[in-house]
This record gives C-alpha cells, sequence and structure tokens, in this order.
C-alpha cells in the first residue's frame, strides 16, 4: 500500500515560509513533497504563488481559507485566486464563534457548506472543512458537532479530517472513513500522543498510521494525504516535517 499523493501544510513552516516563499518551497520540494497547501489570508498574488509552484514543480493540493473568504462579497474574487494557482480544493480551516455554539449554528453552516459546493463544482472546484479537537466534544445532549455537520452535507462536501486533532477531541478516527464514504478527498496527518499532545512524531504516537492510511485508501478515496507538524519543542519546523516524511516513509506508505 503506498501513498498516492504526499503533502504540507504549510502552517507547519510559516515563519519560513514568511521570510523566504521560493526558498521555503524548495526546501520542501528537496525532501520529496509532492505539493503544498496553503493557509490564512492572500499575502501574495496568485501570478507570484504560481510562479513559485511552477519554479518548485509542487501543486497546490488546497488552500485553508477564512470563512469570510467564501461569502458572497468575496467568493467570486476566491475563486479567480484559487484557478490562478491551479487550486481545486477550498477548505475551511474555522468558522466564527456564534455557529459553533449551537445545533442551529452548525446546521446553517452545513446549508452554506452545500451551496458552496454547488457553486465550486461549476468551476471545478470542492468546498471542505478542516477540524480541530472541539467539533468532537459532544452538546448536553450528546450531539457531536462533527457528525452533525458532515451527515447534513451533501457528498461533494470534502471531510478533510485531521487526525491528531480528532485524537485529542476522542473522536473515533479509524471510524470517519467508513461513516463519510468517498467524501476524505483530502486528510491531514499530524502526529498525537496523549501522553505528550502534539510534541511527538509520526511513528512514536497513538495513531495507527497504516491503519488509518488503509481506513482511507478502502472508504475514504483519499486523493491528498497532508502532513502538518505542530510541535516547536522537539525540532525546527524544517527539521520536524523532514522527519515525518522519513517517519512516513520508515513505514513504506512512500
Amino acid at each position: 500500500m503506498k501513498i498516492r499523493n504526499i503533502g504540507l501544510e504549510l502552517y507547519s513552516v510559516r515563519e519560513d515560509l514568511a521570510e523566504d516563499l521560493y526558498g521555503t518551497l524548495e526546501k520542501v520540494k528537496a525532501i520529496g513533497y509532492k505539493g503544498v497547501e496553503f493557509f490564512g489570508e492572500y499575502t501574495h498574488t496568485a501570478e507570484v504563488i504560481a510562479d513559485a509552484l511552477d519554479k518548485t514543480g509542487l501543486v497546490c493540493c488546497g488552500w485553508h481559507t477564512p470563512w469570510h473568504y467564501v461569502q458572497e462579497d468575496k467568493l467570486e474574487a476566491t475563486i479567480a485566486y484559487n484557478k490562478t494557482i491551479n487550486n481545486k480544493y477550498i477548505v475551511v480551516p474555522g468558522l466564527p464563534g456564534d455557529l459553533t455554539k449551537s445545533k442551529e449554528g452548525w446546521l446553517t453552516v452545513a446549508k452554506k457548506f452545500n451551496e458552496l459546493a454547488k457553486t465550486l463544482k461549476e468551476h471545478g472546484m470542492m468546498i471542505g472543512y478542516h477540524n480541530h479537537h472541539a467539533e468532537f466534544i459532544p452538546f448536553p445532549d450528546g450531539t457531536v458537532p462533527y457528525y452533525l455537520l458532515f451527515d447534513n452535507t451533501d457528498k461533494e462536501v470534502i471531510v478533510q479530517l485531521d487526525n491528531g486533532n480528532a485524537l485529542k477531541g476522542d473522536g473515533k478516527i479509524y471510524d470517519v472513513p467508513k461513516r463519510y464514504p468517498g467524501r476524505m478527498t483530502t486528510v491531514h496527518l499530524k502526529p498525537y500522543s496523549f501522553t505528550n499532545g502534539f510534541d511527538t512524531m509520526i511513528g512514536q504516537d497513538d495513531i495507527d498510521l497504516l491503519q488509518f492510511v488503509s481506513l482511507c485508501e478502502e472508504y475514504g478515496k483519499t486523493d491528498w494525504y497532508i502532513v502538518e507538524y505542530e510541535s516547536k519543542k522537539l525540532y525546527a519546523p524544517m527539521d520536524g516535517v523532514r522527519l515525518c516524511y522519513e517517519a512516513i516513509e520508515k513505514l513504506g506508505l512512500i
């Protein structure tokens, strides 16, 4: 079993990226990553990003896009920007607090995602949502926000499971691919330890990555596996993402 496409969430090396876009992408490519997922506000023009990707031979495998960038007043510009950099996957990594405090708020979000999925499909793109741990903390009646969201969204909405964040929230990471078959187009690989939190490394944490990837392959139909490494305690960011890649390689997945 091999991973088809391995990418890096650039938030992992955000300080390096802020100082040197081209140089950072060159280092990421040299490690072996095939693609990169950008994040946040657009701090460069789309043309600069497209040029950097072209020069380094990397693919844009997603953009963690702020919620306000996919609202009506900004959506057209967001689509145009991502078309320029050949990005198909627009993934929302967080929501305004007023939308996450109630079940009604999450259902409002689900409706918006369904609308966005239809609009983006016309442009050859997809919308998705990236979890943190809080989405797995149930409401008093036992309803889990994560499941409430994805149970009420269409199959075209990407379930971008972050396995480390989910495990922190006691999410059943090995059940999600079966629950949402064909929807895990991109996923995040983030090491997490019940003892040390995110201060750990792939292969040394509490995630059975071989099992997780196997389930993503069988059920999730995953196209991109995206590494996100959060710890700064153990290694410098670029060293951390290199060691993550090497750990995945040692498991025989790449």
